[in-house]
């Protein structure tokens, strides 16, 4: 008696699809070392695209229709440009994953334009608004609730942000070791996991000698929470929009500006463009060049407001 063969399983695609894609989230952690951050992205693009439909075929038999479909679906839902080239960017490399570790002779995303975004410049604090910021967390009324060191911490992280233009997460993560004042240099692990070393200000040395005397740390975090553990990100975010209420500054603030200050003063005093992308940790020169655009674009200013004949 001739028997049929099994009814397909209906979770056997999905399972190629969740076996594949853990693969490739352990490749990205463990041998490409990219930060926590990149890897929560990849994780959400996947399981997003994954998720816009029921019936997804196994990644080898999508076309680049299916990812063109995608694409206006995303569009339709509002999703902003650069997020859409996130997604894509992370589709993109789980694509290469398959074609070097299974096989994959077709990528369909070779076939697929993304939109294009316009790039904005970034806004940058000038020297007396930076001067400013940097005196406010000693100026400030102390919270009630905050350890007595607080004012001295919350002033060294504002100058070792505007000293070394660190992220706020390599900021976040430092170990009092990592600061070597004989040096004068901070040992930074940035984004995927790479390591450089970026020069301290003698400021923002005197103000984390300062803290470190009154929160009596000698090792472990550098900066304290209350409960003397490492502070959070959004503690820092906290304790900067809090010191921005005792300025005279006109514009929100975040962090990160206080890194694009950091690069464009240095390339306003002529630092060269090379040294500036060693000192932020940027992979890519482009990234670094759209500080020199600011630059550009403040001479202009200034030239338009002080030549005769501008």
């Amino acid at each position: 008696m001739k028997h049929s063969p099994p009814p397909p399983d209906p979770a056997a695609p999905q399972l190629r699809h969740d076996l594949l894609a853990g693969e490739f989230f352990e490749h990205l952690e463990t041998e490409r070392n990219v930060s926590p951050n990149t890897l929560t992205n990849y994780k959400h693009a996947l399981r997003r695209f994954r998720a816009s439909r029921k019936d997804l075929p196994p990644w080898e038999n999508l076309t680049a229709d299916d990812f063109r479909r995608y694409l206006m679906r995303l569009a339709a839902d509002g999703i902003a440009k650069p997020t859409v080239r996130l997604h894509f960017a992370a589709l993109r490399t789980f694509y290469r994953f398959l074609s070097e570790r299974h096989g994959l002779r077709e990528n369909p995303l070779k076939q697929v334009q993304l939109p294009k975004t316009s790039r904005k410049l970034p806004v940058v604090l000038n020297q007396t608004q930076i001067d400013e910021l940097l005196s406010a967390p000693l100026r400030a009324p102390k919270q009630k609730q905050a350890p007595p060191w607080a004012p001295q911490r919350d002033a060294a992280i504002l100058e070792l942000f505007y000293s070394s233009g660190l992220r706020l997460s390599e900021l976040a993560g430092l170990d009092v070791e990592h600061i070597d004042p004989y040096t004068e240099s901070v040992r930074v692990l940035g984004k995927g996991r790479k390591e450089r070393v970026v020069p301290v200000g003698a400021p923002a040395l005197r103000a984390i000698q300062h803290y470190r005397h009154a929160a009596e740390t000698q090792t472990g975090p550098l900066f304290l929470n209350k409960a003397r553990g490492r502070i959070g990100v959004k503690a820092i975010w906290s304790m900067l929009k809090k010191c921005l209420r005792h300025t005279s500054i006109p514009l929100e603030v975040s962090p990160h500006k206080l890194r694009h200050s950091f690069a464009t003063h240095l390339l306003d005093a002529g630092a060269d463009l090379r040294s500036v992308q060693a000192l932020l940790g940027h992979e890519n020169l482009s990234t670094t060049q759209i500080y020199t655009h600011v630059s550009v674009q403040r001479l202009r200013t200034a030239y338009a407001a002080a030549h005769p004949r501008a």
